[in-house]
């Protein structure tokens, strides 16, 4: 439960500073549709076996969808994929009505113009608070196109600029 002198505004607000790429996670149910949904949670967890990790909303309808099927494929949307991206934040309807894609190695969608994909098998869900904790097992993966990714930051969507400097 969350401390009482931290209201969810304040929670909101402050995190909201922090920039999360976005990424759609795409399965392919039993009877051969297509399934996905965005996520902004989507992180690296270990190298060493290999696994990745997002948090959906334990409210979410895609989520149950793409956890039946035991495998998923996270593509990491480019700059300018914020239609894209709007598209799979809908609530029903055909999401991949009219979209370009095609089947990765698992024959999971990976859709046009991503930067890159991740084939995973489904690892572990853990409940945490309104969430899940999603881990994958990476079993394929590809650059496709090394562009600058679509990221969400303070409420709105954006790219990232290089530093002119790098780190020591």
């Amino acid at each position: 439960m969350m401390d009482p002198m931290v209201d969810l505004a304040t929670f909101r607000q402050v995190l909201g500073h922090y920039p999360t790429g976005v990424s759609v996670v795409t399965t392919v149910e039993a009877g051969g549709a297509p399934a996905g949904m965005v996520v902004g949670s989507f992180t690296s967890v270990s190298l060493d076996p290999p696994l990745v990790g997002f948090l959906p909303d334990a409210k979410s309808t895609s989520w149950p969808r793409i956890e039946r099927t035991g495998r998923f494929c996270v593509n990491i949307l480019a700059h300018g994929q914020e239609p894209l991206c709007r598209t799979f934040a809908m609530k029903g309807g055909d999401k991949f009505a009219g979209l370009a894609w095609r089947a990765s190695p698992a024959g999971l969608p990976i859709l046009e113009g991503v930067v890159a994909w991740i084939d995973c098998d489904l690892d572990a869900v853990h409940l945490a608070g309104d969430h899940f904790f999603v881990t994958g097992l990476v079993r394929a993966m590809k650059v496709e196109h090394p562009a600058s990714p679509l990221l969400f930051v303070q409420g709105g969507y954006g790219g990232f600029a290089p530093l002119l400097t790098t780190a020591a």
